[in-house]
């Protein structure tokens, strides 16, 4: 399965770079890996950019009124959309005033970390750590414990 990380902006404090280089890298063991980083604009320019970064890759936009998803969760659903013919998925994080309407309206789905608004920096490491949890997980090794 590929994954295509979008973001707006790289991290930008030293902790997040940090995570964010730990946690691809890892990741890139399970997943082929590709990273897009776009400069922030208004929601809607970024949204347009996202989708034309993800071309025909059936997006998954991080946003507060998405569902939750446990780990294993998350686990089963990145499963079950390679068992069912997605060879790629993206997974899109905003800048600071979210994504557009249109984003929204075109992702697959709509994944929450949780109810606290979290930094930028911060929700990028988070994504990555989760979704090489769910590598993990799938892979059958420990690390998810």
């Amino acid at each position: 399965m590929r994954l295509h990380l979008i973001t707006v902006g790289a991290p930008k404090l030293a902790y997040a770079r940090a995570g964010w280089d730990e946690y691809t890298a890892r990741l890139g063991r399970y997943h082929k890996l590709k990273i897009t980083q776009l400069s922030g604009s208004t929601p809607d320019k970024e949204g347009q950019a996202m989708l034309k970064a993800a071309g025909r890759a059936p997006i998954i936009a991080l946003d507060p009124r998405g569902t939750l998803w446990s780990s294993e969760e998350l686990a089963a659903y990145i499963e079950q959309q390679g068992l069912h013919g997605t060879g790629e998925l993206a997974f899109c994080i905003g800048g600071p005033d979210g994504h557009s309407d249109e984003l929204r309206a075109q992702a697959r789905a709509l994944w929450s970390l949780g109810r606290l608004t979290l930094p930028h920096d911060l929700a990028m490491v988070v994504m990555s750590e989760a979704l090489y949890r769910s590598a993990t997980i799938t892979a059958g090794e420990p690390y998810h414990r």
